[in-house]
């Protein structure tokens, strides 16, 4: 660790230190939990049907709460909203782990676990946003959330693996069992980040919510980006994610295993971006991160053209380096732009923009998908995909959002 804080200054910060002990074994735990929940509810009832009303549960949950859970972030200390939500999911796998061993686990006991967690995540996710200013420095914004990028890209592989291989070994409830010891111990080592006490909040939690949404309307690249990205994961989660499993089972050239190997390579791009973004600082955060998630389009387009196993990799690779670029030049935006005593709240109105359009791609795409020839149905979703995106520069306050404190001239820049 010493070698470590030398190397990156933003782990000099003892707070810093605790809280991405504490992110990365939930990190990792939260990687396991779909993977174990997913074989729990399959050995209660093996329908592909049950297990999608358990996960239509936790997702429309979540949805619900997230407007709430940015407004605790903000009138809570953000540790103690972090910590109340860990061991509350630590609760739920614990309780899931019980029922499933004493044989009295349904799905619909299932289903309403499986909401409350996607409750509790609504509440954790602000509250997280929130409290990385507070642990360290403005001009170690960028390298905290490319650490904390690194860790959750390596915890989509390592996470999955581990669950699987416990679910295989010792079977869902011990696994479970498990995963909910990793809520705890994060929940534990979060409780070494000592901050001061935030201001007394005298005004309703629909006056928060107002001051929030005013926030948040208030800024031009903030909602535009947003209602992009509306559409955007839209696309991808109906287009990548429900007609790209069906294209590649149905094509010799790419297969499931295929698949796998193109799904990899994108969380490999994001993985080593991570890294890359920890010596190089994102001057013009937008332009570079909007270009950069615009990339997503070559391999949409790649699966309708020519969907190759390797070459599909490769745009993946690219695709998944363009989203981390604006994966951490968003977040710095945000933290950089938007004031602390907000930050929780105006992030649920971003996340909740971004995510509530997903069940209607998904659910569009499946519909097209069958109804429609798929060749054509994916170019026209990279086409739209790339426009949506490069269409937001046209945006002067989009395009124009730089560092605070940084001169326009150039992108990128190595840090010290």
């Amino acid at each position: 660790m010493s070698n470590l804080r030398e190397a990156l200054p933003v782990l000099r910060e003892k707070n810093f230190r605790w809280f991405f002990l504490s992110r990365s074994i939930n990190t990792v735990g939260g990687m396991m939990t779909p993977v174990t929940i997913a074989f729990a509810v399959l050995k209660i009832d093996n329908s592909a049907g049950s297990l999608g009303i358990v996960l239509a549960a936790e997702m429309g949950m979540n949805v619900l709460c997230l407007l709430f859970g940015g407004v605790i972030a903000d009138r809570l200390p953000r540790r103690m909203v972090m910590q109340t939500c860990y061991l509350l999911m630590a609760a739920v796998q614990l309780t899931m782990c019980v029922s499933l061993w004493a044989g009295w686990a349904t799905v619909l006991s299932m289903t309403l676990l499986g909401a409350v967690t996607g409750g509790a995540s609504a509440f954790s996710m602000p509250a997280q946003q929130g409290l990385i200013p507070q642990l360290v420095a403005r001009e170690h914004l960028q390298q905290a959330d490319s650490l904390m990028s690194f860790v959750r890209n390596g915890a989509t592989f390592i996470g999955p693996v581990i669950g699987t291989l416990l679910v295989a070994s010792i079977g869902p409830e011990l696994a479970l069992a498990v995963d909910g010891f990793s809520f705890l111990v994060a929940a534990a080592l979060l409780a070494r980040v000592v901050l001061p006490a935030p201001a007394r909040q005298a005004t309703s939690m629909l006056t928060q919510l107002r001051e929030g949404w005013s926030e948040f309307v208030s800024r031009t690249w903030l909602w535009v980006i947003v209602l992009a990205f509306g559409l955007l994961n839209a696309i991808q989660a109906g287009a990548w994610v429900v007609v790209g499993p069906v294209i590649a089972k149905n094509n010799p050239d790419l297969g499931i295993r295929g698949w796998g190997i193109v799904v990899g390579s994108e969380a490999v791009g994001m993985l080593v971006m991570s890294v890359v973004l920890l010596r190089v600082r994102i001057h013009r955060l937008l332009l570079n991160g909007m270009a950069g998630v615009s990339l997503i389009a070559i391999p949409l387009l790649l699966l309708g053209i020519h969907p190759q196993t390797a070459v599909l990799a490769i745009a993946a690779f690219v695709g998944g380096a363009g989203t981390q670029v604006f994966g951490t030049a968003w977040t710095v935006a945000m933290m950089e732009q938007i004031p602390s005593k907000v930050l929780s709240r105006v992030s649920s109105y971003d996340m909740l923009g971004s995510f509530i359009a997903i069940p209607i791609g998904t659910l569009l795409f499946g519909w097209l998908a069958s109804h429609v020839q798929v060749r054509p149905l994916m170019i026209t979703a990279g086409c739209c995909y790339a426009a949506i995106a490069l269409g937001t520069l046209l945006v002067p306050a989009v395009r124009g959002l730089n560092r605070m404190a940084d001169e326009p001239q150039g992108d990128l820049q190595t840090t010290p």
